[in-house]
């Protein structure tokens, strides 16, 4: 129930990035691709349906956490304080700004808002792939299996280490920018005209700097915790993670120069999944690696509940997770094809 448990979170965390990954890409992004007020609403509107429903996964992430690894969840929180309330902050402020933006129809408070967009979208993948680059690192888990960790120390990878170091950093910088590059795609897919061409026009060089920044990501990776290749041969998981990640990329490069955005953001989707997947099945059943002692780690299964509260929680688990990929299902559904800015006043 342990292997089981492990891979449910790893679903919603994957499912997370994915879904909320384009929402961060379209913030960054429209400064650069949006203009006009008519414009940045269009971007808005794009992502208006999707982007709250989206956090839900993070929210979904963390209660499974807390049900089957509360541990894990307990030595996070407490040993990543700082960073936690960094991404609520910046979770908060990201809602703020869509939702207050049109309220006042003055170019000062919009332009006060967009800011605030810009900035918690740019914010949030940089504190998540630094977040990432700790799990794969490792932190000071003791043998009580808690930890604290200074905003950084001496910027090595190595004991004593912070939450920044020039690995975390890279990883941060990885996530940033693969997941404006995810944007760039989905605001390809739902707007039209010149918000569209400016979103493709920089979509390809994105997706090479991401690629090029995953290979040295992957270098820096095999320095860092050698343990997750050699665990590779032996989780054929992350092979197909593996392939998904390489497929994801072929098709990106093959799909947008044809202007198939549909099968270009499917191939992102699969990239940012893959290379997700193949992290988790390279890691098992390790959830917080100690830096200290490998002993000391805590795992799937030295962290948590009893067999019985795993059994319990699968059913419901089971039952709420079809219901939420069917609320998913519906709202693309009902929001598919290509969206304009509304008049001023109405909606975003």
């Amino acid at each position: 129930m342990q292997t089981l448990w492990f891979w449910l979170t790893s679903i919603m965390i994957v499912a997370y990035a994915t879904m909320d990954g384009f929402d961060f890409g379209a913030g960054i992004l429209h400064p650069f691709v949006a203009k006009t007020d008519r414009e940045r609403r269009e971007v808005l509107a794009a992502i208006g349906p999707f982007w709250d429903g989206n956090e839900v996964w993070l929210i979904a992430g963390g209660g499974t956490m807390f049900v089957a690894f509360p541990k894990v969840l307990a030595a996070g929180f407490s040993g990543l304080y700082l960073a936690m309330f960094l991404v609520l902050w910046t979770l908060l402020l990201r809602g703020i700004a869509i939702e207050f933006r049109s309220h006042v129809k003055l170019d000062l408070w919009r332009s006060f808002w967009d800011a605030v967009f810009f900035l918690a979208s740019t914010a949030l993948p940089i504190f998540l792939g630094a977040a990432l680059g700790n799990v794969i690192r490792g932190v000071p888990v003791d043998a009580q299996g808690q930890f604290n960790l200074p905003l950084f120390t001496g910027f090595a990878p190595t004991n004593p280490v912070g939450i920044l170091d020039w690995f975390t950093v890279l990883v941060g910088l990885f996530v940033f920018v693969t997941l404006v590059a995810h944007g760039a795609l989905f605001l390809s897919y739902k707007t039209d005209g010149t918000v569209r061409r400016r979103c493709r026009k920089v979509a390809l060089p994105l997706w090479s700097t991401a690629a090029g920044l995953s290979v040295l990501a992957t270098i820096a990776t095999a320095r860092v915790n050698p343990r997750i290749y050699t665990n590779l041969a032996t989780a054929p998981l992350a092979w197909l993670g593996l392939a998904l990640f390489l497929a994801g990329m072929a098709a990106v490069f093959v799909a947008q120069p044809k202007g198939r955005d549909g099968i270009a953001l499917l191939g992102s989707s699969a990239f940012i999944v893959g290379i997700l997947v193949a992290t988790a099945a390279t890691v098992f059943p390790v959830m917080l690696r100690s830096t200290l002692d490998p002993a000391w780690s805590l795992t799937a299964f030295n962290a948590s509940v009893s067999h019985y509260a795993l059994v319990s929680a699968a059913k419901w688990w089971f039952l709420g997770f079809p219901l939420a990929v069917g609320y998913f299902i519906v709202v693309f559904r009902l929001h598919r094809g290509r969206v304009s800015a509304p008049d001023d006043g109405e909606g975003y």
